[in-house]
């Protein structure tokens, strides 16, 4: 199917084409092949059957990480699984927490003004909270004050002044707080697993710790939309925009002026459909979205390619996932080795294409939906055994996934509406309700809590889980509710 066919179709299932390629060895690049990446923002999930398109190859990058997937070994001794049975979520909205808090940590003393309805819909990162460690919460949020404007056109700028404080738990006291500057309205802050967190800024990655004081950690060379990380988290997947430059040096990267901590720019890297004998007039039309794998540790730049839109990579440390279609609804999740090959752990139903996640290195979601638009879970390891399903309402919209840094909890967070919201139905203020979670545990699908949020915020971040799954805190009711939950099972076939 051609490029532009194939965006053709994307449209109308909400999908967009983005670009990427398999290592190439010799040019220290990605070879092109196309692949297809749902729109996270703000987008609801389409209810047509037939309108999604299935994955294609993406990022086969053998074994140019030097990995090894040992714990796929014994995959193909796995036998039929039996059938699970899908739980369903009930359509009713919590008045209040299914367990009562350990304690609860005022808002208004730490500067938190909730924001106003106008914010609704916007999807604006206004908020984000997360564990440095079992007994220490790190909290960060926008200073509401005078709008900025651009003082030669006059234009709405977007610089905000986000306020940054680390609590102990849990007597709530403020061990240290900075008010950093940022300059979009997207999410700011990855938490890491060893008490640090990476911050955006435009072009810039900064590194922090609970001192709160920012080091520059990479620079890209333009700014950086987006970035996940792996479960081990001894990757980064990055999204940036920068238009071609024609400068490049002998292995494709512009290296002229390189320091230590900027990230070689992605100059030669090749669009989808391109070949030698168009190359020179598909130089001038490269997309201008480069999307990129490094080592956390070093920043060392693996992998590279430019692509149409910012692209989600479910990837852990052996490979990556991606979407086949089956029969009707059927989708197959198909799993590519960085070492080389590909094989399909096991097929769930959905009216869209899934969204994939690594919950850890041996369990994934998929996020689909019934036919009739409403969320379905379903969680599977990485031998293929569907552990469980789970099916949402049709009135709990735009969730948002946060994951426990063990892998051992999920909390599962949506909008709740007084209908079901469709392309023929659109959500308005007057249709969203209130927001809440859904606390599971990975290995069972069992829910651990369900609590409604406020104030709303529909770009999440109003929910972090402990590093041993044990703690859960959350915006609502004017504070920080912090719960003691039991221990979890632990995700069969995992050591």
């Amino acid at each position: 199917m051609a490029r532009a066919q194939l965006a053709q179709r994307l449209k109308p299932a909400l999908l967009f084409a983005a670009v990427a390629a398999p290592f190439d060895f010799a040019q220290g690049r990605l070879k092109p092949c196309p692949f297809a990446f749902r729109a996270s923002a703000g987008n609801l999930r389409q209810t047509r059957q037939g309108t999604a398109v299935p994955a294609l190859a993406a990022l086969a990058v053998a074994g140019a990480l030097g990995l090894f997937a040992p714990f796929l070994a014994a995959q193909d001794a796995a036998g039929p699984a039996a059938p699970v049975t899908p739980r369903h979520l009930i359509n009713r909205f919590p008045d209040q927490p299914s367990l009562p808090p350990a304690f609860s940590i005022p808002l208004g003393p730490l500067g938190f003004a909730a924001p106003g309805a106008i914010y609704l819909g916007a999807r604006n990162s206004l908020v984000s909270l997360d564990f440095l460690d079992e007994d220490r919460l790190l909290f960060t949020f926008r200073v509401p004050g005078l709008i900025h404007r651009d003082p030669k056109s006059g234009e709405e700028g977007d610089e905000r002044q986000i306020r940054a404080v680390v609590l102990k738990l849990p007597q709530g006291t403020v061990e240290a707080e900075a008010l950093w500057t940022v300059h979009d309205r997207v999410r700011y802050l990855w938490p890491l697993k060893n008490g640090h967190f990476l911050v955006r800024d435009r072009s810039h990655l900064f590194e922090g710790d609970a001192t709160l004081r920012l080091k520059p950690y990479l620079d890209f060379p333009g700014p950086l939309l987006w970035l996940d990380l792996d479960p081990a988290q001894q990757y980064i997947v990055t999204n940036s925009e920068e238009p071609h430059a024609p400068e490049a040096s002998a292995d494709g990267f512009s290296s002229a002026g390189r320091r230590s901590g900027q990230v070689s720019s992605a100059s030669t890297a090749m669009p989808t459909g391109t070949t030698d004998a168009d190359s020179e007039t598909a130089q001038d039309d490269l997309p201008d979205k480069v999307v990129r794998i490094l080592r956390r540790d070093s920043g060392q730049v693996m992998l590279v390619s430019r692509a149409r839109t910012a692209v989600h990579l479910p990837i852990n440390s052996t490979g990556y996932l991606e979407n086949l279609r089956g029969r009707s609804v059927e989708w197959m999740l198909n799993f590519h080795y960085f070492t080389g090959g590909s094989k399909i752990l096991g097929s769930a139903a959905s009216g869209c294409e899934p969204d994939d996640s690594f919950l850890s290195e041996n369990e994934i979601l998929m996020e689909g939906c019934n036919d009739d638009g409403a969320s379905r879970l379903v969680a599977m390891t990485t031998d293929g055994r569907t552990l469980w399903i789970t099916q949402a309402p049709g009135t709990e919209v735009w969730p948002q996934l946060t994951v426990a840094p063990n892998g051992s909890r999920l909390a599962w967070t949506t909008l709740d509406t007084i209908r079901s919201v469709n392309s023929f139905a659109p959500m308005d203020n007057q249709t969203v309700k209130e927001q809440s979670v859904t606390v599971f545990d990975a290995a069972t699908g069992d829910i651990a809590l369900v609590s409604p949020l406020s104030p709303i915020l529909d770009a999440g971040g109003n929910v972090a889980i402990s590093p041993s799954g044990r703690r859960v805190a959350l915006l609502n009711a004017g504070a920080i509710e912090i719960f003691d939950l039991p221990p979890v099972p632990a995700v069969p076939g995992k050591h």
